[in-house]
Order: C-alpha cells, then sequence, then structure tokens
C-alpha cells in the first residue's frame, strides 16, 4: 500500500509513473488526457436487492444491458426479458459467454453482476462494506437512489474532492472553518484511500438541527475507499460530538454521459430523527453536485489546450486519475488480471477506522 500525506504541494504528476518515471506518453501542455474508463472484471452493486422481484427490470452498465429478476426467490441477471423471444435471446455476448445469463450476487442489500469475462468470475472479489449485514438486513429509509448527468469517474473526482464540500454544501454539512485540516491518500492497483482528518471544524448544520449537538465545534474524520474498476466508493465519515454516518455510494457507470448511484445510509445507531433524515440528505446534494458535474462532463472528454492545474489539496483526485490511467492502459493491452497488491474482498474495518 502506498502512502501520500497531503501537508504540502506533493500532488504526484498524472503522468508520472510510481517511481517517479514519466509514462508511455508525449509530453505537452495538457499532463491528462480524460477517456471514458471501461475497465472490465469486476462485481457491479445494479441495484437494491429490495428493486429486484418477479417483475424484470433493466440496467445498464457501459451501454451493456441487464435485465434483473428473480425466480424462486433467487436474483437472476440477464442480457435479455424473461419473456424475450428465441430470436433476442441468440443474440448474445462475451458478457455471459454466450449463456445470455451473467454470474450474479446477493450480498450487503445489493445484487451484484459480473461485468466482463464470465470465465474469470470470483466472489472472493466482492468488495468489503464492514458497516453493511451481509443478508442486507437494514430498514428502507436506509436506502435511495440518484443520479448524474456525467461520467461515473468524474462523480468519483467530485466525491474525492476535499474542497467542493465545504462550500457546495455549507448548508448541511458544514463550512471550511477549522482548526487544522490533513489528508492522508493509500493506494494499490485496485483501491484508493482518502482520509481527511478535521480539528475544531465548524458543527455540521443537520448535526445541530437534527442531530441535537449543541457544540460550537466537532471534530471531524472521514474515509473514502474507493474500488477503480466499479467506482464502488465506500464512506466512513466521523463527527466528534457528533455521529457515525457510514454509507456506501456506488457509481454505475450508465454511459458517457450517465452514471446511477443506489445509496446507503447505516444510520441505524444514529438518534431519531436523524436515522430517518440523514439518507434524505441524498435527495439534497444531488442536485448541487449535478449543478457542477454536468457541466464539466463534455470537457472531461474533450479538454482544450489549458493546462491540468491543481493543487495540493487535489492530491486524492489525481491520483485516483493517475491509478485509472494505469488500469486502463493495462487492460488495454489485454491484462485484465489482479495484481499481487491487490485483494478487493480484504477486510476495511480498521483502514475504515472503525475499530478505533
Amino acid at each position: 500500500m502506498n502512502t501520500a500525506v497531503d501537508s504540502s504541494d506533493s500532488a504526484p504528476a498524472p503522468n508520472a509513473d510510481a517511481q517517479g518515471g514519466a509514462a508511455p506518453r508525449k509530453a505537452g501542455r495538457r499532463d491528462w488526457i480524460p477517456v471514458n474508463y471501461d475497465l472490465r472484471d469486476t462485481w457491479f452493486p445494479v441495484s437494491h436487492s429490495r428493486d429486484v422481484t418477479q417483475r424484470p427490470i433493466r440496467r445498464i452498465i457501459h451501454s451493456q444491458p441487464y435485465y434483473l429478476w428473480r425466480d424462486d426467490g433467487k436474483p437472476v441477471a440477464s442480457e435479455f426479458r424473461p419473456d424475450a423471444p428465441q430470436s433476442a435471446r441468440a443474440r448474445t455476448s462475451a458478457f455471459t459467454g454466450g449463456s445470455g445469463f451473467y454470474p450474479v450476487v446477493e450480498r450487503y442489500g445489493y445484487v451484484w453482476a459480473w461485468y466482463g469475462n464470465p470465465d474469470h468470475v470470483d466472489v472472493l472479489l466482492l468488495p468489503h462494506i464492514p458497516f453493511l449485514p451481509l443478508d442486507g438486513s437494514l430498514p428502507g429509509y436506509t436506502q435511495r437512489t440518484v443520479r448524474f448527468d456525467a461520467t461515473s469517474a468524474l462523480s468519483v473526482e467530485n466525491l474525492l474532492d476535499l474542497t467542493h464540500a465545504d462550500f457546495l454544501h455549507a448548508g448541511t454539512i458544514g463550512d471550511g472553518i477549522s482548526e487544522s485540516d490533513v489528508v492522508e491518500v493509500e493506494w494499490n492497483s485496485e483501491t484508493l484511500t482518502r482520509t481527511r482528518i478535521v480539528t475544531q471544524k465548524s458543527v455540521a448544520p443537520i448535526m445541530r438541527w437534527v442531530g441535537g449537538v449543541r457544540a460550537k465545534y466537532q471534530d471531524f474524520r472521514a474515509v473514502l475507499h474507493v474500488h477503480l474498476r466499479s467506482n464502488v466508493c465506500i464512506s466512513y465519515p466521523r463527527f466528534r460530538p457528533g455521529y457515525d454516518v457510514p454509507n456506501l455510494q456506488p457509481f454505475l457507470p450508465v454511459g458517457r454521459h450517465r452514471s446511477r448511484c443506489d445509496v446507503t445510509f447505516n444510520t441505524t445507531a444514529a438518534p431519531v430523527p436523524l436515522r430517518y433524515v440523514m439518507p434524505r440528505i441524498a435527495f439534497v446534494i444531488q442536485p448541487q453536485d449535478n449543478s457542477v458535474v454536468r457541466p464539466q462532463n463534455e470537457r472531461y472528454f474533450d479538454p482544450d489546450e489549458r493546462p491540468d492545474l491543481h493543487s495540493r489539496f487535489d492530491t486524492p483526485g489525481t491520483r485516483y486519475r493517475f491509478q485509472m490511467e494505469s488500469l486502463a492502459q493495462r487492460q488495454q493491452r489485454g491484462d485484465f488480471s489482479y495484481g499481487s497488491d491487490a485483494d478487493p474482498g480484504r477486510d476495511i474495518s480498521g483502514l475504515l477506522g472503525m475499530n478505533g
């Protein structure tokens, strides 16, 4: 696991490798060229489990159709509807190995479907989400669905951004006033983890309004663990005084201009009414975030001649871009394997700070 601490302007150059060498790309004014990352051989949480019934629903991953329904209570994921004519069933792709059916697993309150070569499927590659029960037995109020008019990678970059939340979402989660603000970034070939530690931060308005926190300031520790191939974002914010707000934000890559996020906030340990209100914050945050990412999206793919500037606060996003490009280049060479440093299913309780 590699680590960087954001105490100085130490953001890695996007085209420098981990040892400081140059990536195989011609130098120019632009130090990063965006791509629509289509990374394969991974599990995607395609739907909340409660939304998958006997009646088929449709989801999309990188323009690839996934029809979901239940057969004798078990989830099924297919390239076609269950009532599709035989002619449609004959038109299958390599994503299902010609069978028409995707590998599928139900865990953590989601139906997960495999995207990639079905011969490479492995349940051990499912992410570990320690704050969600394996059987998904959380009440319905913890789950919400929001959509963004942007590719999933840009949505993840927005989530990694350390400056936007204090301004864009100041009315709900607090402003940027604090005594100290330290950012740490860890990564391997398949995941990236950003940790932000803030002391004496202005109390988040939502904690004051519905959480009963009467202090003027609170300490804040927020860990965001990102799975690169699937853009599954595991978030663990902790407010003291206050409460933990663990949440899962999986950005499903519908296409170049759209991503879907079936969110789960496990606020069952928070007091009433915070436990019910906090999951609904997604409906407040989404329009604010969408107002930012939507106009950026086209530029994300078609940059102009301006250089890609960044500050030390952009280290997580810059590292995310580098790791994503490295993984994309490896897959373009035909290598879809997981490296020796990668273990997507490892226990991340300690990494999230749940044991502290």
